[in-house]
């Protein structure tokens, strides 16, 4: 799928040469790339197992100045592999137009499948537990995971009395809205490739606090699990421009579902007191459909007000 870049070439012609430890670290920057585009010198040999002067002399060896040099052309592999483009003519490439519904839609199934057989079931009802005992609950994700987000957070509030979806518009936003996060808290962070820095910041700085950590993203080799201690693993495999997030979206579901059951009766008077205020406050009276027999109505607003239109 087209030339390979510059490091990548590197660490072939190279390979061959290096000590054992470097060996390790070519190994690793192949297998896990996205990850270790994040990593610092140090977490980087912390994951591998060798020193940071190792990592920093592997650097080095490589014809790079030094790590940050090297770092830069892991994120241009990273940009590179990610080519949504190139990855879309390779699966789509051959697909007539009448089939593309049939084939994303298998695709997604097989996301869920995939999902479904490797879920660690310990880590979902941690998960849980860990939600339903926490003071407050903050929700982030950024970019495409910034709809899973805000869904999540608003399934969350009839079930948590505390629960933020934190606004991502700039980095110092996020940090305004974690200022007051500590042990007592959790923060629930969503990310899958291309993966966002500001989400593992934000990870960084609650975990640095002391509160708990729940990351929902696409495997245990994702830079979003070095602060988590509650890894929710959902596939979502790019295979075009559009990331897919089915499989996420039903992991998310499968936890508003498991909280809901726990606080059960919570829940049923939590929606009953909102039905109340709904219906003293008129919140849907004026768009709301109705079923009349077998045809749909609108609640028409003019008649709500008194008034005629004709």
């Amino acid at each position: 799928m087209g030339k390979k870049n510059e490091l990548q070439q590197k660490l072939e012609e190279k390979y061959d040469k290096f000590s054992k430890g470097q060996k390790k670290l070519a190994d690793f920057i192949r297998k896990d790339y996205d990850k270790a585009a994040f990593l610092t010198a140090a977490r980087m040999g912390e994951e591998v197992g060798v020193s940071e002067s190792t990592v920093v002399r592997f650097a080095m060896a490589l014809g790079y100045e030094g790590y940050p040099e090297f770092q830069k052309a892991l994120g241009e592999l990273v940009r590179m592999k990610l080519n949504s483009i190139q990855r879309m003519e390779v699966t789509y490439g051959r697909i007539s137009q009448s089939e593309i519904l049939s084939v994303v839609l298998q695709s997604d199934i097989e996301k869920i499948k995939l999902t479904q057989a490797a879920m660690d079931h310990e880590a979902f009802e941690l998960a849980v537990d860990t939600i339903l005992n926490a003071r407050k609950v903050y929700v982030i994700g950024i970019r495409s995971c910034a709809p899973l987000a805000d869904f999540l957070a608003f399934y969350l509030h009839p079930v948590c009395e505390n629960v933020t979806a934190v606004n991502t518009n700039s980095s110092s936003e996020i940090f305004e809205q974690l200022i007051r996060i500590d042990e007592r808290d959790v923060i629930i962070g969503i990310s899958f490739p291309r993966y966002s820095m500001r989400t593992l910041k934000a990870l960084e700085f609650a975990s640095n606090r002391k509160a708990k950590v729940i990351t929902i993203t696409d495997s245990i080799h994702s830079p979003m699990t070095l602060y988590s201690s509650c890894n929710l693993i959902a596939r979502s495999d790019m295979a075009s421009i559009v990331d897919s997030l089915v499989a996420p979206l039903s992991v998310v579901n499968a936890l508003v579902v498991a909280l809901c059951m726990k606080k059960q009766d919570e829940v049923i008077k939590t929606l009953e007191t909102l039905e109340e205020i709904w219906d003293e406050y008129q919140v849907y009276s004026k768009d709301e459909l109705n079923m009349v027999g077998e045809k749909v109505e609108i609640t028409d607003p003019w008649e709500s007000e008194g008034e005629s239109h004709e």
